[in-house]
């Protein structure tokens, strides 16, 4: 551990050069040092107590072991060894020694409806500047300790960063975007490769001349942390991703930066700002400002700046961050406000998908699809300055959830689009710039396709030909073949359609994913995914979903489907 220390806290001694030489003297190193030398108890010359201490709590995270019982084995372990020990004899002791690493985090106050952070200029504050709503739960007799209604975690990115270049191996990793990228051929490896990453470089030259500078994407999205135990809590985790290490590590979960762990029980949906304005603040201190790194890979010193390139989400979370609301007959964010949509029985429905088709392209000739021959252009795609103009539009919004404050309904105005509210992002100096902003995750799209596609097929419950679909087709006066119609007893009838199959052929297809035998680990067993009657496919996780995609449905319906839908899916 002590050369580990030495390449975070270079020595008194060593020279450092750099445009921004700096003497590299750090009273935390002697600290340190000398907790690394201490022995566990007198005698024992194999193991420190740092080492020990850091060893245990490796071992509390991999085991889940709750708070109160590792207390209870500190304890143990401190009666236990020799009574001049340096065992911790508390949790927060523990904690507290390995806080000098660096690994520590912020408990921010929120308000109850998310109005605000108790945070900067509202530290001190007692109550909701915004809606007045006390900071603390209040107790049945107004004694005991203050207890915070809400608190956020905020993970401080700087230090991290600069921690990537207190190590040689990772300094030298951090460069690879540089050093190490492909040439253009046209094949995307990475994302240095890709035209946002290019027309950045080009926009801002000088934080692209020193390869150093940190190029960000940010992911969010909830999920339940109680499991299985039918409780509706959603916890929302925000992660960076590092897009200067190369790809066989920027996607790695030993390199995601964990920023914000946002509080339930419900998601932050349009107040996700409130929760990120301590990520965003940082974000423009270290693009502005940058702060003094050592790199250790070449002992030298420099400005290190950093750039949230995009985000990365489902559908749902990009509406949270982007502002651009996912509802109602505008609800491309690409389209913007030349999105194609009819209203159908009981949802919106969005169709002219073939203006993206080539012009000569024979399916634009195709009536069956709307009635209609489309000639319509693909839609424009809509520039920076203009989506900036939209935006600067819309009036401020009241944040949270109050019902006599940001929790009150406004009806949306027809000149803002679809737009709710104006990103935190946009206080980014270049974040009106960037060709592209938000990622959608193609994960989630996958397996909805994947899930919408097997339903119809195998007549599930996931379908997507249902009675009401039947009753838009007559509606659009479409595909008549397939209209819902009485027979002689009164009885509604719904005919067959050519792209679901017929219980036997259902059978004869589940029996086909039963029995596909793949290499170990290339996925899970989908012979369990088959229900018993074998007629129905379930239980799907997102990584089976993509082998079925890419692997197993083109072969498995050519079989039972006509040519023309078993080519169609193939082609998907």
């Amino acid at each position: 551990m002590i050369p580990i220390l030495e390449d975070f806290f270079p020595s008194t001694t060593e020279d450092v050069q750099g445009e921004d030489e700096q003497p590299t003297t750090n009273p935390q190193f002697d600290d340190l040092f000398e907790e690394i030398e201490a022995e566990l108890y007198p005698g024992c010359d194999w193991i420190s107590s740092l080492n020990f201490l850091a060893k245990l709590l490796h071992l509390k995270v991999r085991g889940k072991i709750p708070n109160n019982i590792f207390e209870e084995l500190l304890k143990l372990l401190k009666f236990a060894f020799p009574k001049e020990n340096n065992i911790p004899s508390t949790y927060y002791e523990a904690k507290k020694r390995l806080k000098k690493l660096g690994l520590g985090y912020d408990n921010i106050d929120v308000c109850l409806y998310n109005c605000c952070l108790f945070y900067k200029e509202n530290a001190s504050k007692e109550a909701c500047p915004v809606c007045g709503t006390s900071r603390w739960v209040t107790s049945e007799n107004g004694k005991g300790k203050k207890v915070p209604c809400k608190v956020m975690r905020y993970f401080p990115l700087t230090p991290r960063l600069k921690r990537l270049y207190s190590s040689r191996i990772t300094a030298k990793s951090m460069i690879w975007h540089h050093t190490g990228k492909s040439k253009d051929d046209g094949v995307l490896r990475h994302p240095v490769d890709g035209l946002a990453w290019k027309d950045f470089d080009a926009k801002h030259p000088e934080f692209a001349r020193d390869p150093r500078n940190v190029r960000l994407g940010l992911a969010a999205d909830g999920f339940n942390p109680f499991g299985n135990m039918s409780l509706a809590y959603s916890m929302w985790p925000v992660v960076l991703a590092n897009y200067n290490l190369p790809p066989w590590l920027c996607m790695k979960d030993n390199y995601f930066l964990l920023s914000t762990l946002i509080p339930g029980a419900k998601s932050p949906g349009k107040d996700m700002d409130i929760f990120l304005r301590p990520l965003v603040d940082e974000l423009k201190e270290l693009w502005n400002n940058g702060v003094p790194t050592r790199d250790s890979s070449t002992n030298s010193m420099f400005t290190m700046r950093a750039a949230l390139l995009w985000t990365v989400n489902d559908f749902p979370a990009r509406s949270s961050l982007s502002g651009w609301s996912g509802q109602g007959y505008k609800a491309c964010p690409t389209c913007n406000e030349d999105t194609t949509s009819i209203r159908v029985i009981g949802k919106t429905s969005y169709v002219g998908h073939r203006r993206f088709l080539p012009s000569n392209h024979a399916m634009r000739r195709d009536t069956r699809f709307d009635g209609k021959v489309e000639r319509r252009p693909p839609p424009r795609r809509f520039t920076c300055e203009e989506i900036l103009s939209q935006v600067n539009a819309l009036e401020p919004q009241i944040p949270g959830h109050h019902e006599n404050f940001g929790g009150v309904k406004r009806r949306r105005v027809a000149e803002n689009c679809n737009w709710r509210k104006k990103s935190i992002f946009y206080e980014l100096e270049y974040w009106s710039t960037n060709i592209l902003k938000h990622n959608i995750d193609v994960m989630h799209v996958e397996k909805n396709v994947c899930d919408s596609l097997l339903g119809t097929i195998l007549d599930n419950d996931k379908s997507k030909d249902t009675t009401n679909a039947r009753h838009d087709l007559k509606k659009m006066g479409i595909r008549e073949s397939l209209w819902i119609y009485e027979d002689g007893n009164g009885r509604l009838m719904k005919p067959h359609a050519p792209y679901v199959l017929t219980r036997e052929k259902r059978q004869l297809f589940c029996q086909f994913v039963k029995g596909i035998k793949f290499p170990d680990g290339f996925c899970s067993n989908l012979k369990s995914k088959v229900s018993p009657d074998e007629s129905n496919i379930i239980g799907l996780k997102s990584h089976d979903c993509h082998v079925i995609m890419q692997r197993v449905l083109a072969v498995g319906v050519r079989k039972f489907l006509p040519r023309d839908t078993a080519t169609t899916i193939t082609q998907l």
